[in-house]
C-alpha cells in the first residue's frame, strides 16, 4: 500500500473544502481563503517570533467555539488583517456564521505576512484588504492558482520570489491530508543558489521540477537570509477529512511545522511570524487514534514541505520585481 497525492494535488482534495484567491498586481499583494461547505474544527500553532493574527485565541482547546467558517491568509502586514473582515461580511450576507439569536457571526481567523517592501505601490488611500478578502471568497473553488497568486502574490524568500503553494496526500486508510502555504520566508527554499530544493527528499514525481537532491551543500550554519529587510513570515494551513477535536487539530498544526523546517533554511526565526492553522472536516472517524494521529502529523509535515517548494517553483515574474523567480535559474 502506498500514499499518493489526490487528483489535484491541492488542499481541496480534502472533500468539502474550497480555496479562493485574489490579488492586486499594482500593490503586489493578495489574499487566500479556505472555506468549508460546513463549519469545520480548527486549531493553530505559532512558531515564529513576529506573528500577526486575528481570532487565534478562540482556537485554543479550552475555548467555547470549536468550529470556524473560514481561514484567511493575507499579505499586507497588519493592514492585511482587514481581509478577514471582508470575508466575514460576505459570509454574513450568505447567511453563514455562529448563531446568536437572530444574529449570525462568521468565525474567520486569519494570519498575515509582511510584503510591504517588495516593489509594489503601497500608497493606497483606503486599505485594500477588506476588498481583496471579499474577492477571494467570491473566487472560491476546487481549483486555484499557485505561485504568484493569492496571499503569495508579493511574497519573497532570501534569494527568489516566494508564492502560494499546495499539496495533498491520500493515506492507505483513505484519509486525505492537504496543505496550503504562502511562502514569504526570511530564509531560502533552495540549496545554495539552487535550483534544487531543500524539500527534494519529499517530492512526489516531478511536482517541483524533479531535479532530486543537491550534489553540493553550502555551510548550513551560515544560511542566506533577507534579515536586513525584516520582511518575512510563512503562513499556512493543513487540512484533513479525519474527525479531530480542537486539541488534536492543534497537535496536527504543531507537527506540520516540521514541514517548514524541512523546506526552509532557516525557519521559525525571531523575524518570521511562522504560523500554521489546522482544519478537520470530520468526515472520517479515526480507527486507532494513537497511530492514526502519528501518521496524520507526519503526512501534514511532508505535505507542507512539498507545498513550500511548489510555491517557489510556480512563481512567475511581474514588472518591478525585487527578486528573480526560480524559473530564471539554470537547472
Amino acid at each position: 500500500m502506498t500514499a499518493e497525492p489526490g487528483k489535484r494535488n491541492l488542499i481541496t482534495d480534502v472533500p468539502g473544502l474550497l480555496v479562493g484567491n485574489a490579488r492586486d498586481d499594482g500593490i503586489k499583494t493578495g489574499v487566500s481563503v479556505l472555506l468549508g461547505e460546513e463549519p469545520f474544527t480548527a486549531g493553530v500553532h505559532v512558531m515564529g517570533g513576529a506573528p500577526g493574527t486575528r481570532e487565534t485565541d478562540l482556537l485554543a482547546a479550552d475555548k467555547t467555539v470549536e468550529q470556524v467558517d473560514a481561514l484567511v491568509l493575507s499579505g499586507g502586514s497588519a493592514f492585511g488583517l482587514d481581509a478577514a473582515s471582508g470575508v466575514a461580511d460576505a459570509l454574513r450576507a450568505e447567511g453563514r456564521g455562529f448563531a446568536v439569536g437572530p444574529a449570525r457571526v462568521p468565525i474567520v481567523p486569519g494570519a498575515i505576512l509582511f510584503d510591504l517592501l517588495n516593489g509594489g505601490d503601497k500608497a493606497w488611500a483606503d486599505n485594500p484588504y477588506k476588498r481583496l478578502g471579499a474577492e477571494a471568497l467570491a473566487n472560491r473553488g476546487e481549483e486555484f492558482a499557485l505561485g504568484s497568486a493569492g496571499a503569495g502574490t508579493g511574497a519573497t524568500t532570501a534569494t527568489l520570489k516566494g508564492g502560494l503553494g499546495s499539496a495533498s496526500l491520500v493515506l492507505p486508510s483513505g484519509v486525505t491530508v492537504g496543505a496550503l502555504v504562502a511562502v514569504n520566508a526570511l530564509g531560502s527554499a533552495v540549496v545554495g543558489e539552487g535550483p534544487q530544493f531543500w524539500a527534494a527528499p519529499f517530492e512526489i514525481g516531478d511536482e517541483f521540477g524533479g531535479l532530486g537532491v543537491a550534489r553540493a551543500y553550502p555551510d548550513v550554519h551560515l544560511p542566506t537570509t533577507k534579515l536586513a529587510q525584516h520582511a518575512n513570515t510563512t503562513i499556512g494551513i493543513v487540512a484533513t477529512d479525519a474527525a479531530l477535536t480542537q486539541a488534536q487539530c492543534t497537535r496536527l498544526a504543531t507537527a506540520a511545522h516540521d514541514g517548514f523546517a524541512r523546506a526552509l533554511l532557516p525557519s521559525h526565526t525571531p523575524m518570521d511570524g511562522d504560523l500554521i492553522f489546522a482544519a478537520a472536516t470530520g468526515a472520517r472517524a479515526l480507527t486507532d487514534p494513537v497511530p492514526d494521529l502519528l501518521m496524520l502529523g507526519h503526512a501534514a509535515a511532508t505535505c507542507m514541505a512539498r507545498a513550500i517548494a511548489r510555491a517557489v517553483y510556480a512563481a512567475h515574474p511581474s514588472p518591478g520585481d525585487a527578486l528573480p523567480c526560480w524559473r530564471s535559474l539554470d537547472p
